[in-house]
């Protein structure tokens, strides 16, 4: 019989863990039965404390010790001595009925989701049908304050894009924290964050109130010091680059958000549902309506 789990990814800061929890307290209250496993070796606090630490088999901070290795360095160690070491993941999940949803908290460096062929390796093993058969479902957290910036909204919106063509599972990607964005971001121009628009970028009110302020386009690339990091990100050719990111996204057309407030119980249920409806957790059920919540911010000059 087929377990049911739900990986949550993205960014460091994006707010993984403090997503885990609210999911695991709502599951709680809804007398649902849930497995948590940390698989974030350099994680250190938890609300709720995990079923299942990968701090037991390895931790980042004695891998940089002993191995004389960096984060990113050691985090990719770490992995792959847990590829080494999968029966620490068996022994604790085989287990498990159906009735458990299996929430697995992962780091937050990109280089996982991204280039590295580790992940891809660990779900299918995880998925593999005959051994712990887990149905799958991805869930990518993009902190929702990149929309301030929209150059970096689109390069979070590309690594959330990479990694579900990396991992091939069910995925839904999510825009946490927006409870901080409320003040910031009016209601029609959320829609077009939630379904990536790249004219985004041709209507950015700081890209215009810079250009106006500056009396141009930007400084030449080829007369910056590349050095400069201020200037290159002024320059032509960051603006381009940025444009072919959104150009690409577009195309492909495989992003789009869910809104998520951990502080409020609906939001965090209506995401669950969404896991749920991936994951075929029960057949019949529809996925719920996202709350459309007033967005009133600060009017764009």
């Amino acid at each position: 019989m087929s377990k049911f789990g739900a990986m949550i990814m993205g960014p460091a800061g994006a707010g993984k863990s403090t997503f885990c929890a609210a999911l695991i307290t709502h599951l709680q209250l809804n007398r649902r039965s849930c497995f948590y496993v940390n698989l974030d070796p350099a994680a250190e606090s938890f609300e709720h404390s995990p079923d299942l630490d990968i701090k037991d088999l390895i931790s980042l901070e004695d891998v940089m010790e002993e191995m004389g290795l960096g984060p990113n360095g050691g985090l990719i160690y770490c992995f792959e001595f847990l590829m080494e070491n999968l029966d620490f993941l068996t022994d604790a999940l085989e287990s498990l009925t159906e009735e458990y949803l299996i929430i697995f908290d992962m780091p937050g460096q990109i280089e996982l989701y991204t280039h590295v062929p580790i992940l891809p390796a660990l779900v299918k093993f995880l998925a593999r049908a005959g051994s712990l058969d887990i149905r799958l479902c991805a869930a990518y957290l993009l902190e929702a304050t990149f929309v301030v910036d929209r150059a970096k909204f689109f390069a979070g919106t590309l690594s959330a894009m990479s990694a579900m063509i990396m991992l091939e599972v069910p995925h839904i990607n999510i825009l946490s924290k927006m409870d901080l964005v409320k003040d910031q971001v009016r209601k029609k121009d959320l829609k077009r964050f939630i379904t990536p628009d790249s004219g985004l970028l041709e209507d950015d009110p700081a890209e215009a109130a810079r250009r106006a302020y500056e009396g141009g386009n930007g400084e030449d690339d080829e007369m910056a010091d590349p050095q400069d990091r201020a200037a290159v990100m002024r320059g032509a050719g960051f603006r381009r680059l940025n444009k072919a990111v959104a150009g690409l996204i577009e195309n492909f057309s495989m992003v789009s958000y869910l809104k998520l407030d951990v502080q409020d119980e609906e939001s965090v249920g209506a995401i669950l549902s969404y896991i749920d409806d991936c994951i075929q957790y029960h057949e019949a059920q529809e996925p719920r309506e996202m709350k459309d919540e007033e967005y009133e911010g600060m009017d764009e000059e």
